[in-house]
């Protein structure tokens, strides 16, 4: 596919998993808590965190209150009828009629003393939990769970409070979109749509993608389209167009600069490499120092100097195989950010990694706790898990939140991989869950829910297989939810994608799990009017 049309076909080529969908819209934590205290050393604690017309976002607060360590914890609670949890995160459930029992993973068992953990969950209804026990005793020590917290208490109020001096700004998360050279050309978007929808002021980062790794060096990969492109005034960020004179930056760098001009809370990162172009770094590792000064270089030239604040790095995928395959070794990915947190001294280092968490997969391949010493943070490709590039099927939601019963292959799940990545030493804070501004569909499929059979692709409008969600929304509108996003089934087409609701549940679990924020690919796919990243700007206030 040439390269002013190429989209990021994240197409892995592996085994194939199937994700499914929360629907967890996010609102700001809601007082409608009830604290209930467990009679032994162990508390539990229920707070709604979010409403809306068919559900709830719910947290189980869970702490150990005593002196010494608690080894493993059970939760039950009962619903009334009309009211049950859809996807559940931090613990394992089962559930028996309208009895549900919350057990601990593996890495969340042991409770210290004085320790904490939450478990979220979405939910229908409006119901609230009953009879709840903690470890076989009464979350509550009397029947009265008694009124909910205080959602801002404050000890020692200001008489005289200063405002907040930007209470619409992006917030502390990371809301990071990435941004396509190539779709200047067919899709006709522009750095003015970020500013026309309203997104500018919502989000912190953009990655411009892609840069290309060739001959062990960073080099351009359009330079029609990166810098020489004249805007006219209409088109333009600024509102006026262009000049031919000489010296003077076009093209999307310089509507870029006008955007961080305009909206200096924006930090725009060069990203090289991606699915098509990965293929070169095997190659640059050999002279990391080389490779990273190249690199430097480029970003940092005379001509669009003040336009990166950084560096992106999307190699699909060390020491492992993407398009192509690498045998570079578990280090290597370590030793790139090393180099390149050396060359590029304190500007931003970032990456944009693999979300595979089988066993003996992608993340196993490398040391990416090595690698986030010298990272800034690191977006985790947490979609892409499954899709019609397995053109029989079974059809299955793209970008799972949670494991569920009957996945095909397990650890391919967004929460597998965050918390294989933190087991492998990355900071929490470091990591970025990643959104899909897109769907994957099949054809030829006679089931509403997932696992069902297809005979090919669903057409797209720029390649089978995958749509923009600005089209979905009103194509094929979503049928259903499973463990953290959306699917839908219309005539003979089956498609995934997540919405503002099920982007509002993701949200809330990398809040909860203590996540630097979010990213999203990639800007093209949102509305007009930018509801996704409204949706991830909401929730990550």
């Amino acid at each position: 596919m040439s390269k002013g049309t190429r989209v990021r076909s994240r197409t892995k080529r592996r085994v194939i998993a199937i994700t499914a969908a929360i629907t967890l819209p996010l609102g700001g934590l809601v007082a409608l808590a009830s604290t209930a205290q467990a009679a032994g050393d162990v508390s539990a604690t229920f707070s709604k965190t979010s409403e809306w017309d068919s559900g709830f976002g719910g947290q189980w607060s869970i702490e150990n209150g005593g002196s010494e360590s608690v080894d493993g914890w059970t939760l039950e609670w009962e619903f009334p009828a009309g009211t049950e949890v859809t996807s559940l995160w931090n613990g394992k459930l089962t559930r028996d009629g309208n009895q549900y029992t919350v057990t601990n993973e593996d890495w969340n068992g042991t409770l210290a003393a004085g320790a904490s953990l939450a478990v979220g969950f979405s939910g229908t209804g409006t119901g609230e939990p009953l009879n709840c026990t903690i470890n076989g005793d009464p979350c509550a020590a009397t029947g009265d769970p008694g009124p909910g917290p205080d959602p801002d208490p404050d000890p020692d109020p200001d008489p005289d409070p200063t405002p907040d001096p930007d209470p619409g700004g992006p917030g502390d998360h990371v809301n990071l979109g990435y941004f396509t050279e190539w779709g200047i050309y067919d899709r006709g978007y522009h750095v003015k749509n970020i500013v026309d929808s309203g997104s500018a002021e919502k989000l912190t980062h953009i990655n411009y993608a892609f840069g290309n790794v060739e001959d062990g060096e960073c080099t351009i990969g359009d330079s029609y389209a990166a810098y020489d492109r004249a805007y006219s005034a209409s088109e333009s960020v600024s509102g006026e167009a262009d000049t031919w004179d000489d010296g003077a930056l076009r093209g999307n760098f310089n509507q870029l600069r006008q955007l961080k001009e305009a909206y200096p809370h924006i930090q725009v990162l060069w990203s090289f490499g991606g699915w098509t172009w990965s293929d070169g770094f095997g190659e640059a590792m050999q002279n990391p120092e080389r490779f990273a000064q190249s690199c430097y270089d480029l970003v940092n030239d005379s001509r669009w100097a003040d336009v990166f604040d950084g560096i992106d790095l999307d190699w699909e995928y060390p020491n492992a195989c993407g398009d192509t395959c690498d045998t570079s070794g578990p280090r290597a990915f370590g030793d790139m950010m090393k180099a390149f947190r050396g060359a590029f001294g304190d500007q931003l280092v970032t990456a944009a990694i693999t979300a595979d968490a089988s066993d003996g997969g992608k993340i196993d391949a490398s040391d990416y706790g090595y690698g986030a010493e010298h990272a800034d943070y690191i977006a985790v490709m947490t979609y892409d898990f499954f899709g019609a590039f397995n053109a029989a099927g079974p059809t299955a939601p793209h970008s799972a939140l949670t494991p569920y019963d009957g996945i095909p292959q397990e650890g391919f799940t967004s929460d597998e991989a965050i918390q294989k990545l933190k087991a492998q030493g990355v900071p929490s804070d470091k990591l970025l869950l990643g959104i899909g501004f897109y769907g994957r569909g099949w054809s030829g499929v006679s089931q509403s829910e997932p696992g069902g059979s297809a005979s090919g692709a669903a057409k797209g409008t720029y390649e089978a297989g995958i749509e923009d969600y600005k089209v979905l929304k009103d194509s094929c509108p979503v049928t259903g939810t499973l463990a953290g996003t959306a699917y839908a089934h219309c005539g003979d087409e089956w498609w995934s994608y997540d919405t503002p609701q099920t982007i509002a549940g993701k949200m809330e679990y990398a809040k909860a799990q203590g996540l630097g924020g979010a990213f999203f690919w990639e800007l093209h796919g949102d509305t007009a009017d930018g509801e996704l990243i409204t949706a991830m700007h909401n929730g990550l206030r």
